[in-house]
């Protein structure tokens, strides 16, 4: 495979996971939580699956890409996620993108920025520090507009 093509089926791959981070992120605004929803991929297939949980579990920590990293953890036996990409609907914060880092994952693709809270690009950019000793490559905007929608909406209705 040419490098045109591979990174023709790298896109389609980031819109169908960001496709099943949209389908967390509707069942989060389900359970009146903001919805954002994440994933985390490794060689092709979901290890890990979250949405934002805080009000219902009670736990500050419970965003979607935390879960998400947590359940991916769990199911490889392992902290550190190296080789794995994070899709998630929304910019992670600063809590987020630091345990990105901490568990060496490999891309973050995110839909819609945050700009009051962005951890990654908006406010701080922690994931792809110099200073830090772990790099993350970053891609945003995949599926953008569904994923600001979705918050405005949910937004919207709240006020």
């Amino acid at each position: 495979m040419d490098d045109l093509a591979k990174v023709a089926q790298a896109a389609g791959d980031d819109e169908r996971w960001m496709a099943e981070a949209l389908a967390l992120a509707r069942e989060a605004e389900a359970a009146g939580e903001v919805p954002v929803g994440a994933v985390v991929v490794l060689e092709g297939g979901v290890i890990g699956r979250g949405h934002n949980g805080p009000i219902t579990s009670g736990d500050p920590t419970a965003h979607a890409e935390i879960r998400a990293l947590r359940q991916a953890a769990a199911e490889i036996g392992n902290y550190r996620l190296e080789g794995t990409t994070l899709y998630s609907t929304l910019e992670p914060c600063v809590m987020c993108a630091g345990a990105l880092v901490h568990a060496r994952v490999r891309r973050l693709v995110f839909g819609a920025r945050d700009l009051r809270f962005g951890g990654v690009r908006s406010k701080f950019r922690l994931c792809d520090s110099e200073i830090l000793n772990h790099r993350v490559e970053i891609r945003e905007g995949v599926l953008g507009a569904d994923c600001a929608e979705l918050l405005e909406r949910f937004f919207r209705a709240r006020r």
